[in-house]
């Protein structure tokens, strides 16, 4: 009996063991990878990670100034064929909550290696197209940098306006005090709230809307 109880052990033991030694290969082989893109603004390229290794560095296009490309932590939340043909032949919806932003082709690829585009990152159409074959829906991509600052233009918003310029709103009320939500560059009830407080305290007009005169008050400016 003892015997067989060796036998026994040592077999289980053999079988863990390899499964120890196969498990990473057969995690390779079941395809289970990770994509990551970084978006550099200021050197204009896009690199793909894989595993958190280097494996596609692309030239894009970012946005003007007028129309800044958002910075941030997104995902792509869709793969899409562009109705308008000069998105090129593929578009990657970013999960931006203001705005629709994305990684698509374009019709003038003299503009790629510059700030062209209404906020979008442009590439050469066969870039977009190896790349939207490559990535999966929820890939993370991470928008760096920004000629800009964080929020280029400062446009007057009203109540459930959805634009950049919130987000940056958001983050300096939040560091003050006043707000607690997220900072998801939507102008709801809640940035009203906090907003019209801040208003209060500093002695401004209790108007709910976010004019220059708002952005001053809480030391926003352009190219900060």
């Amino acid at each position: 009996m003892k015997k067989k109880t060796l036998v026994t052990i040592a077999a289980v033991v053999l079988i863990v063991s390899a499964l120890i030694v196969f498990q990473p290969i057969t995690r390779a082989v079941s395809g289970k990878y990770e994509l990551l893109i970084i978006i550099d603004t200021y050197k204009l390229t896009l690199t793909l990670y894989e595993n958190h290794v280097p494996i596609k560095v692309y030239p894009v296009a970012i946005g003007r100034w007028e129309t800044p490309t958002p910075i941030g932590v997104f995902y792509i939340k869709s793969k899409e064929i562009p109705k308008i043909s000069d998105m090129g032949p593929r578009f990657l919806r970013l999960s931006t909550q203001w705005g629709v932003y994305g990684i698509h082709g374009t019709s003038a690829p003299g503009s790629i290696g510059s700030a062209a585009s209404h906020g979008c990152v442009r590439m050469f159409n066969r870039d977009v197209e190896e790349l939207a074959k490559l990535v999966y829906v929820g890939t993370r991509v991470i928008i760096e940098g920004s000629p800009y600052g964080e929020v280029g233009d400062l446009p007057t918003l009203l109540p459930w306006s959805k634009h950049h310029a919130v987000v940056a709103v958001q983050r300096k009320l939040a560091v003050l005090g006043f707000y607690t939500g997220a900072a998801d560059g939507t102008y709801g009830p809640g940035t009203s709230r906090a907003l019209l407080a801040f208003k209060k305290e500093r002695g401004l007009p209790a108007a709910d809307i976010i004019d220059d005169e708002t952005y001053r008050a809480l030391g926003i400016m352009r190219f900060e």
